[in-house]
């Protein structure tokens, strides 16, 4: 795991002095032990792991997970996956489409036809279309890929069920939250959405989020 972001102690200021929400809980997260976002910094196994969990609860991701470590003998890359067969993939439980999804991952990454170092120079917005052109990959996985591979520092993922409830919870609103509202935060916590997200979700889950 690699250190905090660098952004985050400035985000943390400037996030309390434009929202009195946002502030009280940047406070209530403040002890020394709390986890705050981190990274493996290694795009395959995170989309492996996005692969595995969509659809499913946390805890059958985590299960499915491990199975599927087990068969990779602990080295989750391209190269161990492109060697396991469609069988030995589904053993794991995974489903028919996931396992396409991450045989094709193995295969573009190999082939070169999908390049991550391209990702650190383009914009968030161009990052999330290029990672959506992979299979069983949506905006919303790029989106967590960003966030937490790649530690970028304004990400608001608005598909996003557990921010859409910390949004209504934190701020008093119906849930789903009016998307007016939920744009005009956006506004608000540029650039730093990431961080602001962060906090949303922990107020809603006693767990902190690692993905």
């Amino acid at each position: 795991m690699s250190k905090v972001p660098k952004y985050w102690n400035k985000a943390k200021k400037y996030l309390s002095k434009k929202d009195q929400t946002l502030s009280k809980l940047i406070k209530s997260y403040e002890s020394p032990s709390e986890t705050i976002l981190t990274s493996r910094r290694d795009i395959f196994f995170s989309l492996c792991k996005s692969i595995i969990g969509q659809q499913i609860s946390v805890a059958a991701a985590n299960s499915v997970f491990l199975k599927f470590k087990k068969k990779c003998k602990n080295k989750i890359n391209a190269k161990t996956v492109s060697r396991l067969t469609f069988t030995q993939l589904k053993t794991c439980g995974l489903s028919r489409q996931k396992v396409l999804g991450i045989k094709s991952l193995a295969k573009q990454t190999i082939e070169k036809t999908f390049n991550p170092k391209l990702i650190n120079q383009m914009s968030d917005e161009e990052a999330i279309n290029y990672l959506s052109q992979l299979r069983q990959i949506g905006r919303w996985s790029a989106e967590m890929i960003l966030l937490f591979t790649y530690n970028r520092s304004n990400i608001w993922p608005i598909q996003d069920i557990g921010l859409l409830r910390a949004i209504s919870k934190n701020y008093k609103k119906k849930y789903l939250p009016p998307d007016k509202f939920v744009s005009l935060l956006k506004k608000r916590f540029s650039p730093y959405c990431s961080v602001a997200t962060w906090y949303l979700w922990r107020s809603i889950d006693p767990e902190p989020i690692q993905y």
